[in-house]
């Protein structure tokens, strides 16, 4: 693990983009393409930002999501496929796009399993919530299932993690279920980064730091990785 402490989410930001650019073009180098996994959510906004103005060759790069609430359409502003389009896909062009649908589920489990397991992931841009969860993977996780994707029930943390973000006016409005990237899958990737931000993490990134591996706090299983760099800024890094 790669610990990097930095004063603030945007310069934060750009050195994570510039990580992530350079992994990126490594494997275009190497294979002719790349594969690239994004997280989204209101912690993401900066590296996504900085991200889209780095000099990579997007035409080569294949683009997989992580996840998706079950039942919301993409036109609410919480849906994470609106969310990329907005901040992502509409800005660079990509050789591929894998979103999660979470309106139609069942097909995307089997259609999102097969596309990632055609070639290993090269980068995975992991964010850690405020319940220590990668993807939609709620403590207690899930870090036995070999399926790329599953279905998943949120937890009263997560959220209410996503009303302090503002996606939901309230917690009645969360949808209780998800469409997720599963640990398993996640550690597969080749590289992985975390961009983590926010004060709102510190308790966090401190529990998965400082805990042995644990699906109480799922973020911890990251620590097994070979190439794992957390981000972290003056605030979600003081109890760290």
């Amino acid at each position: 693990m790669d610990l990097k402490r930095f004063p603030d989410s945007r310069s934060m930001g750009r050195a994570a983009a510039q990580q992530t650019a350079q992994l990126l073009g490594q494997a275009i180098a190497q294979r002719g393409v790349a594969r690239l996994l994004v997280s989204t959510g209101a912690s993401q906004f900066d590296l996504l930002d900085a991200l889209v103005l780095e000099p990579v060759n997007w035409k080569q790069v294949e683009m997989f999501h992580l996840d998706e609430y079950i039942g919301l359409p993409e036109t609410h502003p919480a849906s994470f496929r609106r969310y990329l389009k907005e901040r992502l896909t509409s800005r660079v062009e990509f050789r591929a796009v894998h979103f999660v649908d979470g309106d139609h589920p069942e097909a995307a489990l089997a259609e999102l399993s097969a596309a990632v397991s055609a070639q290993p992931i090269d980068v995975g841009l992991i964010g850690i919530g405020v319940n220590a969860h990668i993807a939609f993977n709620d403590p207690p996780a899930d870090f036995d299932t070999q399926e790329p994707y599953k279905i998943v029930i949120l937890d009263d943390t997560c959220r209410r993690q996503q009303v302090g973000e503002g996606w939901f006016a309230t917690v009645d409005e969360v949808p209780v279920s998800a469409l997720s990237m599963t640990v398993q899958q996640i550690l597969k990737c080749r590289s992985v980064i975390s961009f983590v931000p926010h004060a709102v993490k510190a308790q966090a990134i401190h529990d998965t730091l400082r805990r042995p591996v644990t699906n109480l706090v799922p973020a911890t299983k990251l620590k097994e990785h070979p190439d794992w760099t957390l981000y972290v800024d003056q605030d979600s890094g003081r109890l760290a």
